[in-house]
């Protein structure tokens, strides 16, 4: 085996010389280099060639506004409302945050849940959320359901200068 891998190599053809541009004229590729006569191209290494390179003139990234910023510590918060519970939920379901991904309430990054007041429920629902608003606890428990709040413990990724 070792035999034929010391004999293996590739076609002929295959593998050529990296061209040295600039090294005289018999190189095929000598004086000029290929870069043309005169002028910003032929001169300067290619810092004009950068892709958001406009001419010289300030690129548009510089020329817009900036606004605002994105917090990267945020906390994302899904929303759902008692409405959306009552259309996707049989009566009697345990409704957690894998239940909501499973039926496509909120993101399946979603990290945490908030119920809302919105709409009307008439089934019978057993909540797992991390929050919920007064008015949807109390169109829960009207209902003849249950509300079970989760911890909501910041994480180290999440917040630094937490108490």
């Amino acid at each position: 085996m070792a035999d034929i891998l010391s004999k293996l190599h590739p076609p002929a053809g295959a593998v050529r010389a990296k061209t040295r541009k600039g090294r005289g004229v018999g190189s095929g590729l000598g004086k000029t280099a290929g870069k043309g006569q005169k002028g910003q191209k032929a001169r300067h290494p290619g810092n004009f060639s950068k892709t958001q390179f406009q001419g010289g003139q300030t690129p548009i990234q510089r020329r817009l506004p900036k606004r605002g910023f994105r917090n990267i510590f945020a906390i994302e918060v899904a929303a759902v409302n008692v409405s959306a519970l009552g259309e996707a939920f049989e009566a009697g379901a345990v409704v957690d945050l894998e239940a909501l991904k499973l039926s496509h309430l909120i993101d399946k990054r979603a990290e945490r849940v908030k119920v809302l007041g919105n709409g009307e429920l008439d089934k019978k629902l057993t909540l797992k959320v991390h929050a919920i608003s007064a008015g949807a606890r109390s169109k829960v428990e009207a209902a003849g359901g249950s509300v079970e709040l989760l911890p909501t413990t910041i994480t180290k990724a999440e917040g630094s200068n937490a108490a």
